[in-house]
């Protein structure tokens, strides 16, 4: 819209050589038009009756008033052809092309005459856009050379398809780019996943932004659509998940962990919490709602925690809680030494006592490693819930 002038002055440019004329076809006079040729049987289009020459045969004179539109005088006969950088060759009849709008009677242009002006303005080189373009180009084409231009080089890379091979869109889960960070996709995989969409590099799946720039080219870019596989994405993004030093993780989880109402103050140190977690959390998200053990409410409920109680368990919980109120050095390994007593003494196996625990002191029976994460969480919390239990 800032650029308007620019584009009419474009425009006057071609209707001065020729190459474009005022069309003062109203919106009834267009219907009118498709609805004769869809009745013989003929693909709706603009006939070009306000070409110049068809107007001065048939008489038609600009009506008082009018405001028209600004057509492109499309060459009648011969082919468009051009070199696309993925597909080929490709060539389009001219027949098949109608005398497209260049700008609207309120001077805004349309999108196949804007793209031209701005890629001229620009100096693009290379056109690479999705393959649904394919149709545009061999307008657009026509446009460059009426103008005198050189031709960019055009490239279409094959469109991302949902599993079921129909194009992406809400129901297979496709989204805003920005809903990817807000939920808890790092950037890095996001950019080695949609890389590999519809280009390879050899069997590489795994690539840095550096490598990607290093090796892309456009001749190894698939000629077929590719597929989003949301599964994918989630393996990626646990790779580099793991990959990233858990000061960095710490830093980039907390907002999602308040988000989700943690209060991180207080809690274990974070890095500690990312270090034992991150094994196990494919995404930002998933890590800040496992990292809610030790930042969330604390404790379980009654009913969850009597249906782990059973009376061949409570015994050897109650010796288990007063040998972890004798620990002075609340570590994994004194810990572990605890539970293993209260296990060897009552003849029980872990998940008997871990069950328990974990429900009595986290809300959940399904932790990480029971010695670890009772670590982490300390030695106050562990005790202060086992003993309103006990």
């Amino acid at each position: 819209m800032q650029r308007l002038r620019r584009y009419q002055e474009v425009a006057e440019t071609l209707l001065r050589a020729g190459h474009a004329y005022p069309c003062y076809c109203t919106k009834e006079d267009l219907e009118a038009m498709r609805k004769a040729q869809r009745a013989r049987g003929e693909k709706p289009r603009y006939d070009g009756r306000w070409r110049p020459e068809n107007a001065k045969a048939t008489r038609l004179s600009a009506p008082p008033n009018g405001k028209p539109v600004i057509r492109f005088c499309n060459p009648v006969d011969g082919d468009v052809t051009f070199n696309d950088l993925v597909k080929g060759p490709i060539t389009v009849s001219n027949t098949e092309l109608d005398d497209l709008v260049l700008l609207r009677a309120d001077g805004i242009p349309t999108y196949n005459f804007g793209v031209v002006v701005d890629d001229l303005d620009m100096n693009i080189t290379h056109v690479i856009r999705g393959d649904d373009h394919v149709n545009n180009t061999p307008r657009q084409v026509n446009i460059f050379r009426a103008i005198g231009a050189a031709l960019p080089q055009f490239a279409h890379v094959p469109m991302i398809l949902g599993a079921d091979g129909e194009r992406l869109s809400k129901r297979h889960g496709a989204v805003s780019v920005m809903q990817y960070p807000e939920t808890g996709y790092l950037p890095e995989a996001m950019v080695n996943y949609l890389a590999r969409l519809g280009w390879s590099h050899g069997d590489a799946e795994i690539f840095s932004l550096a490598q990607f720039v290093k090796w892309f080219d456009l001749r190894h870019i698939s000629h077929s659509a590719a597929q989003f596989d949301p599964g994918k994405l989630k393996w990626l993004n646990h790779h580099y998940l793991k990959l990233r030093p858990e000061a960095e993780l710490a830093g980039l989880v907390a907002p999602h962990i308040e988000r989700a109402g943690g209060r991180i103050p207080g809690g274990p140190p974070l890095e500690a919490v990312v270090a034992l977690l991150k094994e196990r959390s494919e995404t930002l998200q998933m890590l800040a709602q496992a990292a809610l053990l030790f930042y969330g409410e604390t404790g379980g409920s009654r009913d969850l925690v009597e249906r782990q109680l059973s009376s061949e368990v409570r015994p050897a919980l109650i010796e288990l809680l007063k040998a972890f109120l004798a620990i002075d050095d609340w570590q994994t390994e004194t810990i572990g030494k605890a539970v293993q007593g209260a296990l060897e003494a009552h003849k029980l196996k872990l998940p008997n006592i871990a069950m328990p625990v974990r429900a009595m002191v986290f809300g959940v029976t399904q932790t990480p490693n029971l010695y670890s994460t009772l670590a982490l969480a300390g030695k106050q919390r562990v005790v202060e819930a086992m003993s309103r239990y006990l």
